[in-house]
């Protein structure tokens, strides 16, 4: 955040702070998360977790299950995001590709959008080879340049935004891993660019790997993108070419509704 912004306009400290909340919310899916989860994830004190989330609770933003303690979406939040939908939801136009995705390549496919320094996972598509990987789930979040969705996206942003990106950022290898360490990721997006598609060869899970294209709106920037993951022995160098193949020519064909959506 601003700090000069947020030193200027009263209020905004909290206004982060609960948005903050609502993402983390959002991204534990339907078991939802407890004040203790969400206190440590968000850096927050757990009274100052729990006061802001009653407000939120008061005004229908989340709820609280008694039973297990635990808060997850209200009714507001799809209120709202119906409404939203309607200006910013492409998951109609991109649910048969998706579809498509995991039959022609029998592995886990996915749809991803991007909101701000982040990938969001909107659809899940279950493959038809037994052995899956569980690191994406519809909700699931991950920095640009963590996962193979948002790798895909931050290599096809300008040189500056990647720049300014990787500044904002620099928790990436402490929290990731080394192989998040700036030189190491741009190395990836520099291959990324040059084969047109990323690949996430197990950084995020041992023995579980990822593959993304990105999608690009009426503007020509990348703006979601579609990734497949699975098992290691499934994504070998011959494979690999395949699959990149096939998901180069969905991402395309996704590309080209998005731009007659918007004519």
């Amino acid at each position: 955040m601003d700090k000069r912004a947020s030193q200027m306009v009263p209020g905004t400290q909290a206004v982060a702070r609960a948005a903050r909340l609502l993402r983390l919310i959002t991204a534990a899916g339907e078991h939802g998360a407890s004040v203790a989860e969400l206190s440590r994830r968000a850096e927050l004190t757990r009274p100052t977790t729990h006061r802001l989330l009653s407000a939120l609770r008061h005004e229908g933003l989340v709820d609280h299950d008694e039973a297990s303690g635990r808060w997850m979406p209200g009714p507001e939040l799809f209120l709202m995001g119906s409404v939203a939908a309607v200006r910013y939801d492409i998951t109609t136009i991109a649910r048969d590709i998706v579809r498509s995705l995991a039959v022609r390549t029998e592995e886990s496919a996915f749809f991803s959008v991007r909101r701000g320094d982040e990938t969001v996972c909107l659809l899940r598509e279950e493959g038809s080879f037994p052995i899956r990987s569980f690191v994406l789930a519809e909700g699931v979040r991950f920095p640009l340049g963590v996962a193979s969705a948002g790798l895909a996206i931050l290599a096809f942003q300008s040189p500056h935004d990647v720049d300014a990106y990787l500044e904002r950022h620099p928790e990436l290898p402490e929290r990731w891993g080394l192989a998040h360490g700036e030189r190491r990721l741009r190395q990836r997006l520099a291959e990324t660019t040059s084969r047109g598609y990323a690949v996430n060869p197990g950084l995020i899970v041992a023995g579980s790997f990822g593959m993304g294209a990105a999608v690009f709106d009426a503007q020509g920037q990348p703006q979601w993108a579609l990734s497949l993951t699975g098992v290691e022995f499934r994504f070998g160098p011959e494979r690999q070419a395949e699959l990149g193949r096939i998901l180069l020519a969905h991402a395309h064909q996704l590309t080209t509704r998005v731009a007659a959506a918007h004519r």
